[in-house]
């Protein structure tokens, strides 16, 4: 997360809208090795408190948190490169733009019984919101209905912390960061064209 209070203005309720809405994240957990990664969606609560999210059994987060442990949901957003050459003015660096949320807190196990509510919310969140009739957990045959839920466990991460950075040239006169605006979609990075939409307009501070 850059340290930069420029980019680091929004408020919780953003903050939190933007997670929600992304659903997918990298949820961190230290160890006294390399610190365990694993990439996952998951359900953010209506009040942002905590979120529930699943771990395929084999996954060594599940042991290192068989018992309650410090985590960290990070969630990204549209992110790309910038050139000097596109501010338009002479003497600048290169940098690259990004939006990113840390959810931050204790990550709990579930128990055992909550597994198929929770699947199915989360099955519900995510086909609500394709263009078709909501795939349904009851269209799994018995037999694939139990091997799906003896394969993974469910999780619970109570929120502490709720960090932001939105990096979209704010630092930069309005021309500048626009100009830059209009040429980061033809450049390297992911989702270009929501990046280049919001530093042309940077969400207003909350």
């Amino acid at each position: 997360m850059h340290p930069n209070p420029a980019f680091r203005k929004q408020g919780l309720a953003r903050n939190l809208a933007f997670a929600r809405d992304r659903g997918f994240g990298m949820l961190a957990v230290s160890t006294s090795d390399a610190p365990l990664v694993s990439h996952l969606p998951f359900l953010l609560s209506d009040d942002g408190t905590f979120a529930d999210l699943h771990l395929v059994r084999s996954n060594p987060i599940c042991r290192a948190a068989a018992k309650a442990v410090p985590a960290r949901l990070a969630v990204t957003g549209p992110d790309g490169y910038v050139s000097p050459d596109w501010y338009g003015v002479s003497d600048q660096v290169p940098t690259w733009n990004y939006v990113a949320v840390h959810l931050t807190g204790t990550l709990s196990p579930m128990p055992a019984d909550s597994l198929e509510d929770l699947l199915a919310r989360q099955s519900a969140a995510y086909e609500r919101r394709l263009p078709k009739t909501p795939w349904t957990m009851d269209k799994m045959t018995g037999e694939t209905r139990a091997t799906f839920l003896r394969m993974i466990l469910p999780f619970r991460l109570d929120i502490a912390d709720v960090q932001g950075t939105w990096k979209l040239n704010q630092n930069k006169p309005e021309e500048v960061r626009i100009a830059a605006a209009g040429q980061i979609a033809e450049g390297l990075g992911a989702d270009l064209t929501t990046l280049a939409a919001l530093m042309h307009v940077p969400p207003e501070i909350d």
